[in-house]
C-alpha cells in the first residue's frame, strides 16, 4: 500500500517538474519571437515622456534591453 502511495508521489513530482522546463522553454522562445517591446512603442513611450527621440538613442535603449533579455 505505501508503495502505491510512494509511486503516486514520484510521479507527481516528476510531473511537476517536468511541466515547469516545458512552460520555460515555450516562454523563452515566444518572446524571442515576440519581444515585449519594440521600436515604434519605445519612441512612442518617450514622445508622451516629452522627450524628442533621435534614431540613435533609440537604437542604444534597444540595445541595452536585448542584453537585459539575455
Amino acid at each position: 500500500m505505501w508503495q502505491l502511495i510512494l509511486v503516486g508521489i514520484l510521479a507527481l513530482l516528476a510531473g511537476v517538474a517536468l511541466g515547469f522546463f516545458i512552460a520555460r522553454k515555450y516562454m523563452m522562445s515566444y518572446l524571442k519571437k515576440n519581444p515585449p517591446i519594440n521600436e515604434q512603442m519605445l519612441k512612442m513611450m518617450m514622445m508622451q515622456m516629452g522627450m524628442k527621440p533621435s534614431q540613435k538613442k533609440i537604437n542604444q535603449m534597444m540595445q541595452a534591453m536585448n542584453k537585459q533579455m539575455k
